[in-house]
């Protein structure tokens, strides 16, 4: 196992909580995504899938199981991309917030796909 002693260590779980806060401020604060249950509940539990998934995995205490969990968290983070592309064409979202969290979730990705790596290497 990674030389890690919790999961809030994680810079990957570090950024994907910010995400997660990030995500419901705006949802609360924008009229449209109010109405709009369906999109808006999905982006916030794929969102908070991200660092569940991270913190899960690490719980795990085995690297195999870790890896497993880190590549779940991945593929929350392509979902989410996904829906915040939704987001951007439906205009519930600003230019500017859209490429914030277009931004943030690329980070995450690639930091995830780092970790995964490091990890496999350790097997």
């Amino acid at each position: 196992m990674a030389k890690l002693h919790s999961f809030e260590e994680i810079i990957a779980w570090q950024k994907a909580r910010e995400l997660n806060a990030e995500i419901y401020r705006i949802t609360n604060n924008n009229e449209i995504f109010t109405r709009d249950y369906g999109l808006r509940d999905q982006m916030r539990r794929s969102s908070i899938s991200i660092s569940s998934n991270i913190a899960e995995g690490f719980e795990r205490e085995t690297t195999k199981e870790f890896i497993r969990f880190l590549y779940i968290a991945k593929a929350s983070a392509g979902e989410f991309r996904s829906q915040l592309y939704l987001a951007s064409d439906l205009k519930y979202i600003s230019d500017y917030e859209f490429q914030g969290l277009s931004l943030k979730i690329n980070d995450i990705s690639k930091l995830l796909s780092g970790f995964i790596k490091y990890l496999a290497g350790t097997l």
